[in-house]
């Protein structure tokens, strides 16, 4: 496993939304869907409004690999089922980064279905 650079976690973790797209078990990538992102400390992490649920967090699970697209940045990364000991960081971060949306698109992040889905984003080194 490779570590974000400081560039990428200020682009990545500053970017109001990116894009993401699950490996098919069949190596192509699948259609990119629109999310938010969070950073805590060193780490950025996804969540599933839609819980477990959503194609999109389904996707992920089959081969736990995939890409990202956020201010002009592209990287392939793995998608680590993050330590729900970090949960209450991870829900301040959204609370913090989202806070324009605070009555209406947080409060569904913050939910359990939606917390058990975290992922952790680990940048991947090309061609592994």
């Amino acid at each position: 496993m490779t570590t974000w650079t400081s560039d990428d976690l200020g682009r990545i973790g500053g970017a109001e939304e990116i894009e993401i797209a699950a490996l098919r078990p069949d190596g192509r990538l699948r259609k990119p869907v629109i999310i938010w992102v969070v950073r805590v400390g060193d780490d950025l992490y996804v969540r599933s409004v839609r819980g477990a649920t959503a194609a999109w967090f389904r996707g992920t699970q089959a081969r736990r690999e995939g890409r990202i697209w956020a201010d002009g940045v592209e990287t392939d990364v793995s998608f680590v089922t993050a330590d729900h000991g970090s949960d209450d960081a991870i829900d301040e971060a959204y609370r913090a980064k989202y806070r324009a949306y605070a009555t209406t698109h947080v409060p569904p992040i913050l939910r359990p279905d939606a917390r058990a889905t975290t992922l952790k984003l680990v940048p991947r080194a090309a061609g592994s």
